[in-house]
C-alpha cells in the first residue's frame, strides 16, 4: 500500500482553519463542512434555506456537530475568519460575498477546496453519471467493517449516519483513506489528483458524451491507479488495466467477475469467486456499483470474505430506492433518478416488487429536460411492461432566467406515441387524488426526482395519503 503514500506538502493540518460556508445547507458543501469540523478546524455558515424561528433539519444537524449556523444575509462573516467557500450557485451578488469581498477574505470555490483536502489524504475518487453516492457508501462501509477508519465525503446520507441524528453524507476517520464523490456535472472533476480513480460508467447526462470522454480522459489521467466498468462500453475504453477492473456479463472476463445473479423483493444475491454476497437493495445496477467497491477494496488488501459480510449489513442511503413502507397494498420507494439510464434502471429495478409498477418523476430544469426529451423517452418506453404506467408533474423550476418552452407533458404526448401509459398531473400536490383509481391489489408506486430539496418530505407525504 505505499505505493498510494500522497507527497503533497499538507496544506490543511497541523494548521487549523475558521472557515465560513455561504450555502452551507447544500449537499455538497455540508458534506465538506461536517468533514473539516470533525478535522478539527472551526466552521461556520449560512444558508437561504434557514429562517429565523422556523425549524430546519439539516441546520439542527450541522448545529449538533458545533457547526454555527447564520440566516443568510445575516453578516455571520467575523473579521476572525480565514476562508469563505462557496459553490457554483452562489454569484458575485450575494451581500455575504460582497461582505467577504470587502473584508479582505479569501474565498474559494467548494470543488477547489475538496482538491485540496483529497491532496492531503490516500483518495478513492468515485465517478460516472450513475451511482456514484452508492457506491461511494458501498466503499465506505467495506473499508470500515475492514478496520481501516474511513473518511468519506459523499453526494447522499448513509442511513447508518442517519440514525445517529446527522445528515450522514460525510465522516472523518482516523484512518488514511478517504472516499469521495468526483462530480462530473460542473467540470469539478478534473481539479482532483487520486490514488485510485473509478469509472462506474458513461451515459448522456446534461452533456454529450463526448465533453463527458474529455473528462473522464482527464480525471483518468490524474488519477495514479485506475479502475473501471468493463461491462460499460465507453467506460471499458478507458482501461488501463483488466486485472483492476470489474465486470459482469461482458466479453472481457476481469478479476472482479460476478455471475449467478437474482432478486428476490427487494434484495439481489451474486457470487464473486466462489463467495457468495447479499445486498438488502434492489437491482442489477446494484451489483454493478457494488463490484465497484469490492474492486477497489480488494486493490487496497480487503479480502471477498471480507467484502461479502460487510455489505450484508448495508443499509443504503438517503432517496436511492428507499422503500418507505407498504400501506394498503401499495409498496411506496423514494428514488434519486433523475436521468434517462437512472430512470430506466430505476423502474427495472422495482418492477420485481408487485405486478404492477407506477412511476412518477418530476424532471428538473427546463434546459436539461430540453435536452435529454428524447433520451428520456426512449429509456422510459423500453422497460416499462404493459401493465405499468408513467406519470409526470410540472418540471422543478429553482429559479433564474431559464426559458421556459418545454413542459414535462410534452414528455408524456411523446410516450402516448409511443403506446405507453403515461399520464400528467401539473400539480403534484394533486397526484394520489387522480392515482388512486390506477392502484391495484399488488402495485409498487416509485418516485423519482432530484434537485428540488422538498422531494424527501413530498415522498413521505404521498406515502402517508396512499
Amino acid at each position: 500500500m505505499d505505493q498510494y503514500k500522497k507527497s503533497n506538502t499538507c496544506n490543511l493540518q497541523p494548521t487549523t482553519y475558521n472557515y465560513y460556508f455561504i450555502g452551507i445547507a447544500g449537499t455538497g458543501m455540508s458534506a465538506i463542512a461536517q468533514y473539516l469540523k470533525a478535522a478539527g478546524h472551526q466552521v461556520s455558515g449560512s444558508d437561504r434555506q434557514f429562517q429565523k424561528d422556523i425549524y430546519n433539519e439539516s441546520r439542527t444537524a450541522l448545529e449538533a456537530e458545533g457547526i454555527i449556523c447564520f440566516e443568510q444575509g445575516a453578516n455571520g462573516i467575523a473579521v476572525d475568519v480565514d476562508i469563505v467557500v462557496v459553490s457554483t450557485a452562489i454569484e458575485e451578488t450575494v451581500p455575504e460575498v460582497q461582505q467577504a469581498r470587502a473584508l479582505g477574505k479569501p474565498i474559494k470555490k467548494r470543488s477547489e477546496l475538496l482538491a485540496e483536502i483529497v491532496s492531503q489524504k490516500k483518495t478513492i475518487a468515485i465517478a460516472g453519471t450513475s451511482g456514484k453516492s452508492t457506491t461511494t457508501a458501498m466503499l465506505f462501509e467495506i473499508l470500515l467493517h475492514a478496520g481501516l477508519h474511513p473518511s468519506i465525503i459523499g453526494g447522499a446520507g448513509l442511513t447508518r449516519l442517519i440514525k445517529k441524528g446527522k445528515i450522514g453524507n460525510a465522516a472523518y476517520g482516523e484512518g488514511e483513506w478517504l472516499v469521495i464523490e468526483a462530480d462530473e456535472s460542473d467540470g469539478s472533476i478534473v481539479q482532483y489528483h487520486p490514488a485510485i480513480g473509478v469509472l462506474l460508467n458513461v451515459d448522456k447526462d446534461h452533456q454529450d458524451l463526448e465533453a463527458l470522454m474529455e473528462l473522464f480522459k482527464t480525471f483518468k489521467s490524474h488519477s495514479e491507479k485506475f479502475i473501471v466498468n468493463k461491462s460499460h462500453p465507453l467506460a471499458a475504453s478507458l482501461s488501463s488495466n483488466d486485472a483492476h477492473d470489474f465486470d459482469v456479463e461482458s466479453e472481457a472476463i476481469t478479476s472482479i467477475h460476478a455471475n449467478d445473479f437474482h432478486q428476490s423483493g427487494s434484495s439481489i444475491h451474486f457470487k464473486l469467486a466462489d463467495v457468495a454476497f447479499s445486498i438488502n437493495s434492489p437491482g442489477k445496477h446494484t451489483m454493478e456499483n457494488a463490484l465497484a467497491a469490492i474492486a477497489v477494496a480488494n486493490a487496497v488488501g480487503v479480502d471477498f470474505q471480507t467484502s461479502s459480510d460487510a455489505l450484508k449489513g448495508y443499509e443504503g442511503i438517503y432517496r436511492r430506492h428507499q422503500v418507505l413502507g407498504v400501506k394498503n397494498g401499495i409498496t411506496v420507494v423514494d428514488d434519486f433518478a433523475h436521468n434517462p439510464v437512472k430512470c430506466a434502471r430505476s423502474i427495472q429495478a422495482c418492477q420485481p416488487f408487485s405486478d404492477k409498477l407506477i412511476a412518477w418523476f418530476q424532471p428538473h430544469g427546463y434546459g436539461p429536460t430540453r435536452f435529454l426529451r428524447h433520451d428520456f423517452v426512449d429509456e422510459i418506453s423500453k422497460v416499462l411492461r404493459l401493465q405499468d404506467e408513467i406519470w409526470m408533474s410540472e418540471i422543478y423550476y429553482a429559479g433564474g432566467t431559464a426559458v421556459k418552452d418545454i413542459s414535462a407533458n410534452d414528455l408524456i404526448n411523446d410516450l402516448k406515441n409511443r403506446g405507453v401509459n403515461a399520464y400528467f398531473v401539473e400539480d403534484r400536490n394533486q397526484l394520489i387524488p387522480a392515482m388512486r383509481s390506477h392502484f391495484t391489489p399488488s402495485t409498487t408506486l416509485l418516485l423519482m426526482g432530484a434537485r428540488d430539496p422538498s422531494l424527501g418530505s413530498f415522498a413521505q407525504s404521498v406515502f402517508e395519503l396512499i
